[in-house]
């Protein structure tokens, strides 16, 4: 079963840089739960800053607040800034020959 449940929602675009082996299995667990690497690398992100304890701490500094961004964000085109921002949610549900996916840990 998934642990990673995939629902869409407004993003932007940013430039990262994974490992061959690292882009591979983003690739594979993409095919798994049927959605895009997008989507895999967003749920798996969110999953591991909501799980961890330390940086949820963290979070809550004045520190947090001040931190120097890194990420390579680009910028939208003028077509693209028009678009609708918030889409229909990917679930299980709307697959036929998928089950449906949790996210690891809600039983935990």
């Amino acid at each position: 079963m998934p642990l990673l449940e995939v629902i869409q929602t407004r993003q932007i675009s940013a430039s990262i840089r994974l490992t061959d082996s690292t882009a591979t299995q983003v690739d594979q667990y993409a095919a798994f739960i049927r959605a895009s690497a997008d989507d895999v690398v967003e749920q798996a992100l969110s999953y591991v800053f909501t799980k961890d304890r330390d940086f949820q701490e963290f979070l809550k500094s004045p520190e947090a607040q001040k931190i120097t961004p890194t990420l390579r964000i680009r910028k939208p085109a003028a077509n693209e800034a028009a678009e609708p921002g918030v889409r229909k949610p990917v679930s299980a549900a709307s697959l036929p020959t998928q089950a449906a996916a949790s996210v690891a840990g809600s039983k935990a």
